[in-house]
């Protein structure tokens, strides 16, 4: 593989880790082309192992023998730029993440059939646009039992580097798609919807009807105002966590973890 020291900001072949931003990366126009950054080398292993192609790595120097070492044996000859940790932060503009970046390509999305398929609980991410609580849900889903994921458009993108390294390559492990209309698409697919929401209608969590259905959806929304009005009405059903001492709501990313465990499937 050919190792490529670096020494300016602006050396070619490293545009995709400086200048491009994460819509630029993500090329909506073309996703064939599109590509990911994977930061630290456990989270590029398990983009690795999920079959993700490598293009190019940034790699500090002292990593090339240590941490990355097993990388640089599985990716190949693709380009791999190196140089010191300072020059590397100035590159991107923060400092890595145990000292490696991996460009990737993306793969095709499947369909929403497709990533329903042999499935009894999906998460729904409507509208949730924090990095952060993309990664931390996707990094529940994987963890409580949750088959795959699927966004709206409004939502970030999973791929987006902070969502990744939050979720520890979560997003590597679970079946994911976007879908435009959730819960007409999913009662095609034969699941019930649990919008997660504060009405007069919610029911509790531990309800028993919830974890006897064989195929649920859990629709979480945005940080800020939650679900739309026409799909907590929409939905089969409505879905409160109990709270004490007069907290009213947790988190995106904390609610669905308590939800993934709650109705899992029994």
């Amino acid at each position: 593989m050919p190792i490529i020291e670096i020494t300016r900001l602006d050396h070619s072949g490293v545009e995709l880790y400086a200048t491009l931003t994460e819509a630029q990366l993500r090329n909506r126009l073309d996703p064939a082309k599109g590509v990911f950054i994977a930061e630290s080398p456990k989270v590029i292993d398990v983009a690795l192992n999920a079959g993700y192609e490598p293009l190019s790595m940034l790699c500090e120097a002292k990593h090339l023998t240590g941490d990355a070492a097993p990388l640089l044996a599985r990716c190949g000859d693709i380009p791999i730029y190196t140089g010191s940790r300072e020059l590397l932060a100035s590159l991107t503009g923060y400092t890595l993440t145990r000292g490696v970046l991996c460009a990737m390509r993306r793969k095709p999305h499947p369909s929403v059939s497709e990533v329903c398929r042999g499935a009894s609980r999906v998460v729904v991410i409507d509208g949730v646009v924090d990095t952060t609580n993309i990664g931390a849900i996707f990094r529940s889903a994987a963890a409580l039992g949750i088959d795959a994921a699927l966004l709206t458009p409004q939502s970030c993108d999973p791929l987006n580097r902070r969502s990744i390294r939050v979720s520890m390559g979560s997003v590597f492990l679970l079946p994911w798609t976007w879908i435009e209309a959730p819960i007409p698409s999913l009662r095609d697919e034969g699941f019930k919807s649990v919008a997660m929401a504060l009405t007069d209608r919610s029911v509790s969590i531990d309800h028993p009807a919830l974890v006897s259905e064989p195929h649920l959806a859990i629709l979480m929304g945005n940080e800020g105002w939650g679900l739309s009005q026409a799909t907590i009405d929409s939905a089969d059903y409505v879905v409160r966590i109990p709270m004490a001492h007069g907290v009213d709501s947790l988190n995106v990313a904390a609610a669905s973890a308590v939800a993934f465990w709650a109705l899992r499937k029994q």
